[in-house]
């Protein structure tokens, strides 16, 4: 199916990153609209009223919103291309499953991490240490998640890499320490190594600098 295709979201965002990962990936042409919360609001709270959170894909003027129900669509809608989700139906069980266990713990260890919150850095250990131990099982000992080309999991926690990588940066330490998991380390090197990955993956520096701008925005020098 054709059409115009355009996304709502930032280059900062790991939501907005998987939508523009399946899309790179099923050689998908779209627009990329920044700034959703200035110059293109209008357009946000047109597209996604219930919620007004990016991103938001836009075919053919419907809107599709959430992370995960995009790239759903994505595969759906253009089925040619490498497979986003595993064939078998318990394998697309499992990876929903950890798809969900990355959302419900991940992202929150890691912006608790950034405040310096308690246990927070412990939490984020632990979700990398599960998905190490399980690497081996979802692969069944290939490349990625999925298997052998990049699907619906490594999606999922892959675009979480960038901020991982900027607060280790900052904090001067390894939330995911090569040596403790060698599966997982080297996942991601294959992950960001992938042409649909590179197009849309910023650079630590780049994220540093971001994330340096936003403790400073959230927490100002007192006078």
């Amino acid at each position: 199916m054709g059409g115009v295709v355009k996304l709502l979201g930032t280059w900062t965002s790991p939501y907005a990153m998987r939508p523009r990962i399946a899309l790179n990936l099923k050689s998908v042409h779209y627009e990329f609209l920044q700034d959703p919360y200035g110059s293109n609001r209008s357009l946000l709270h047109e597209y996604n009223p219930v919620y007004k959170k990016i991103p938001v894909l836009i075919h053919n003027q419907r809107p599709i919103c959430e992370s995960m129900v995009i790239v759903q669509y994505i595969e759906d809608v253009w089925p040619t291309g490498p497979s986003l989700f595993p064939v078998d139906p318990y394998d697309r069980a499992i990876a929903r499953f950890w798809m969900a266990y990355i959302d419900d713990k991940l992202f929150p260890s890691l912006t608790g991490v950034g405040r310096g919150e308690p246990g927070a850095i412990e939490q984020a250990v632990t979700v990398f240490q599960h998905l190490e131990e399980n690497f081996e099982k979802c692969s069944k000992g290939k490349s990625f998640f999925n298997g052998e080309a990049i699907g619906l999991l490594d999606i999922a926690l892959g675009c979480f890499l960038p901020w991982t990588r900027a607060t280790e940066s900052i904090l001067g330490m390894k939330l995911f320490d090569p040596a403790k998991m060698p599966c997982l380390a080297g996942w991601a090197e294959r992950f960001c190594a992938d042409d649909a990955v590179k197009k849309v993956m910023p650079s630590t520096e780049k994220m540093v600098e971001y994330g340096k701008m936003l403790h400073a925005k959230y927490n100002p020098a007192p006078n």
